[in-house]
C-alpha cells in the first residue's frame, strides 16, 4: 500500500451512523451470501441517499389533515437524477428510488483493464433534461478514482453542474485524485480504508463489489 494520502475533507462526508457500521462490518465479511450482500448494498444506499440530500431545498404548502388545515414544507426546485455506474453501481439504485421515487436513471457503463487499472467507457445513456438535475453518481467502491473521474468528466460535458458521487467504501487515493481533478464535486461514503494494495483493491475493502452483487464470483 502507498504512504498515508491527505485529501480534502471538507467536501467528504463520511457516514458512521452505528447502523451503517455495523452493515457494513457484515457487508465486508467473505463469509456474506449473494443476497444479503445486494440487500446490504441497497440498505446502505439509503443511508447515503439520506444525507447527499439533505440540503434539498423546501417550499411551504397548505394541506388538510384529518384534524385541522396546516402548513408543511414539501420539495421544490431542481430534480433528482441517480447514475450508477456500470455495474457495481446498479446495486445502489433501488435503495435511492426507495427514498426518491421519482427520480430518473441514468447509466454510464465503465470497465477496468485489469492490466493498466484505467476505465474504459463502454456505455453511456442519461435523462434528456440531466443537466438541469442534481446527478447523484454512484458506485460501491472509489479505489483508484479512475472510474469515477471518467463519469464526471462525461457528466460535466453534459452540463451537469451539480454532481454528488456516493460510494460505500473509498480509498484516500480515489478520494484524493476525483477532489483534486474536480473542484465542485461533493462525496459522501461510509468507510474511508487503509488504502491500494499492488493491484490497485482497497484494503481492507470488501472484494470486487460487482462479483458479489451479481454472484459472478
Amino acid at each position: 500500500m502507498s504512504d498515508v494520502i491527505d485529501y480534502d475533507r471538507s467536501r467528504v462526508t463520511l457516514i458512521d451512523h452505528p447502523l451503517v457500521q455495523h452493515k457494513l462490518s457484515i457487508l465486508r465479511d467473505t463469509a456474506t451470501g449473494t443476497k444479503q450482500f445486494r440487500d446490504l448494498v441497497r440498505e446502505l444506499a439509503m443511508f447515503e441517499g439520506y444525507e447527499a440530500t439533505r440540503d434539498l431545498p423546501l417550499e411551504q404548502t397548505e394541506i388538510q389533515t384529518p384534524i385541522c388545515q396546516a402548513v408543511c414544507r414539501r420539495l421544490t426546485g431542481r430534480k433528482l437524477a441517480i447514475i450508477p455506474i456500470l455495474r457495481a453501481g446498479l446495486g445502489m439504485v433501488d435503495g435511492l428510488l426507495e427514498l426518491v421515487p421519482a427520480a430518473r436513471v441514468g447509466h454510464i457503463g465503465m470497465y477496468r483493464d485489469e492490466r493498466t487499472h484505467r476505465p474504459h467507457e463502454y456505455y453511456c445513456k442519461l435523462p434528456a433534461d440531466v443537466e438541469q438535475r442534481i446527478c447523484l453518481l454512484v458506485d460501491p467502491m472509489l479505489a483508484t478514482g479512475g472510474s469515477a473521474l471518467s463519469a464526471l468528466e462525461y457528466l460535466r460535458a453534459q452540463r451537469v453542474q451539480d454532481v454528488r458521487l456516493l460510494s460505500i467504501v473509498s480509498a484516500p487515493e480515489g478520494l484524493d485524485a476525483v477532489l483534486k481533478a474536480d473542484a465542485e464535486v461533493r462525496i459522501f461514503t461510509c468507510a474511508v480504508d487503509d488504502g491500494l494494495n499492488a493491484s490497485a483493491y482497497i484494503v481492507p475493502g470488501l472484494g470486487d463489489a460487482g462479483d458479489r452483487i451479481f454472484g459472478t464470483l
